[in-house]
């Protein structure tokens, strides 16, 4: 037993869960009784993973402003991450407009057969700009609002920075929290195979086949859309602004990618983000644990380029032909949107509202284009959380370089 043991634990993490999900397609083709029997395995993992999401965002962040001791660097590295992330997001919508476009996925899309999915009421900017800041951190953790969280982590970690020498017992004591923390995501991790085989059997269990042949287009027109964000936007920051080899980044990125094709979480793939930065890419400490949870929450390439190419299925899929007004508008409520989506799977789906409501769609149209997506997100929002995954630790590296906060450049 103890022989099995090192030989699974000496297989590489995205490997075991590439295997997992081919278990669990079989599985759920051929067994479908025992895949719904698997469901609360997929349950149980997903929850284990939401648990966590607040104590890393919180602890991460507070702890690596601590980190950074410098005022004027923290305001540096905020600047410089927001500044990208918006780059990125607004670059991911057009593409994902311009992908939709070409390949049209919603000409023709049978609407009539799907079940209206009630949505709640979009967030005006105000109301969306104005919880940014909250009024009872408390509730903000218990609601996992992520922006709010993000905010008061941030100002903790700048006011322990000011505290000086009567701070350094709560930055020590970050620290050593954040440290545990890591360990416990890592128990936690190691579960992602069995929780990868229990979603997929799932998933193919209730919609069989078919939910590979009646969304194939819009599923193309992801894919398409992943390949160009990275090829086009990430590879020539990692190239030229990071100036880092780029198959020797991504090779080493590989578990993060593969963990966000799993679980369609950016926030469930930030533990293994962060094991990858600091260990992998020699990334200091206090940027990457700055950097790495602020993307996770708005490092949201994946969401933007879907939100702006379900945009246009949408709008195609009810007969209507965007114009240039139209599309600007797109682009920017669909960047905005991005921003505040929570990093949990299929919660662009409920963002769109806010976008096609700026261009006209009823609410009630807007239900039964998600009433006919829904049944196929999860499949689709596997393969876009890797943009996300692949945009934080780009950006993060990206930042580390500006900061010359990678270990190698120490020699240089």
């Amino acid at each position: 037993m103890t022989g099995f043991f090192r030989r699974w634990f000496a297989v590489p993490l995205w490997q075991r869960v590439l295997g997992a999900m081919v278990i669990g397609v079989a599985l759920g083709l051929a067994w479908p009784a025992a895949a719904s029997a698997l469901a609360i395995i997929g349950e149980l993992f997903v929850r284990l993973i939401r648990m966590l999401v607040v104590p890393i965002v919180f602890i991460s962040i507070a702890s690596g402003v601590t980190a950074l001791a410098d005022p004027r660097k923290l305001g540096s590295v905020g600047a410089r991450t927001i500044g990208l992330f918006a780059f990125t997001t607004l670059c991911a919508v057009s593409i994902g407009i311009a992908v939709g476009l070409l390949i049209q996925p919603g000409a023709g899309a049978a609407l009539g057969g799907a079940v209206p999915h009630a949505l709640g009421e979009a967030k005006s900017l105000h109301d969306q700009l104005v919880g940014i800041v909250p009024v009872n951190i408390v509730q903000a953790l218990v609601d996992g609002d992520m922006l709010a969280i993000i905010f008061f982590s941030m100002l903790f970690g700048f006011g322990v920075i000011l505290a000086g020498e009567q701070g350094r017992p709560m930055a020590d004591l970050l620290q050593s929290a954040g440290q545990v923390l890591f360990h416990l995501v890592r128990i936690v991790m190691e579960l992602t195979p069995f929780g990868v085989l229990a979603l997929i059997a799932k998933a193919v269990a209730d919609n069989g086949v078919a939910v590979f042949a009646n969304i194939g287009w819009l599923a193309v027109a992801v894919v398409a859309g992943v390949i160009l964000q990275i090829l086009l936007v990430h590879l020539p920051l990692i190239a030229f602004a990071a100036r880092q080899p780029v198959l020797r980044f991504y090779r080493t990125i590989v578990d993060a990618l593969a963990v966000a094709f799993s679980t369609a979480s950016s926030a469930a793939t930030l533990p293994v983000a962060l094991r990858i930065a600091l260990d992998d890419l020699r990334i200091a400490p206090g940027v990457a644990k700055t950097v790495l949870p602020i993307g996770a929450s708005i490092g949201k390439d994946g969401t933007a380029m879907y939100v702006g190419l379900l945009s246009i299925f949408a709008l195609q899929a009810i007969g209507v032909e965007p114009d240039i007004g139209m599309l600007a508008i797109i682009l920017l409520t669909a960047a905005l949107a991005a921003f505040g989506t929570a990093p949990i799977p299929s919660a662009s789906l409920f963002m769109l509202a806010a976008v096609l409501s700026s261009v006209g769609i009823t609410p009630e149209q807007t239900a039964l284009v998600v009433g006919f997506i829904l049944p196929f997100d999860r499949l689709l929002d596997m393969t876009r959380t890797v943009a996300s995954a692949s945009a934080n630790l780009t950006v993060t590296t990206v930042v580390a370089r500006g900061e010359k906060a990678i270990e190698a450049e120490a020699g240089k």
